[in-house]
């Protein structure tokens, strides 16, 4: 694998493995408390930025379709630790497999969304994928700080 992929791939590994541990500790009910509204669990993010990870690193940079539900990752409920942390790794391991098969030369490919038929190269397709995974890390860091003041409130 070349050193930018590999580099990449580093910086995915640590966001998942943030994840990891601010899943660690959490009881079930955590997984699905939602802190108020208009956001999401810790499950639904787990499963929407897998999606996410899945579609921009191989749907549009690697060109091969998943079929992704994209609706169904937001309505993700009792899917338990074990079902997050398999699918974290089964992300990382797809994320692995397809960063072996690029070059440098395919960041400046062009590439269509299937969801939009918008242009994007393949560049811009793993950035914004690490960038997303990295927003949504936040968002589980934050609700699960919230919920552990909730329960001392409780």
């Amino acid at each position: 694998m070349q050193t930018f992929f590999e580099d990449y791939l580093n910086i995915l590994e640590a966001c998942h493995a943030d994840i990891i541990k601010a899943l660690d500790g959490l009881p079930s009910a955590a997984l699905d408390w939602i802190a108020g509204p208009e956001m999401n669990s810790i499950s639904v993010l787990v499963f929407h930025l897998t999606g996410s990870e899945r579609y921009w690193i191989g749907d549009v940079a690697a060109q091969e379709p998943s079929d992704r539900d994209r609706e169904a990752e937001f309505k993700v409920h009792d899917v338990g630790m074990d079902a997050l942390k398999t699918r974290l790794d089964d992300s990382l391991s797809y994320a692995r497999k397809t960063l072996e098969k690029l070059t440098i030369q395919d960041l400046e490919a062009p590439r269509i969304s299937p969801r939009n038929g918008r242009e994007f190269t393949v560049g811009w397709s793993l950035l914004h994928a690490l960038e997303h995974s990295n927003l949504h890390l936040g968002h589980i860091q934050i609700t699960r700080q919230l919920w552990i003041e909730a329960e001392k409130d409780a």
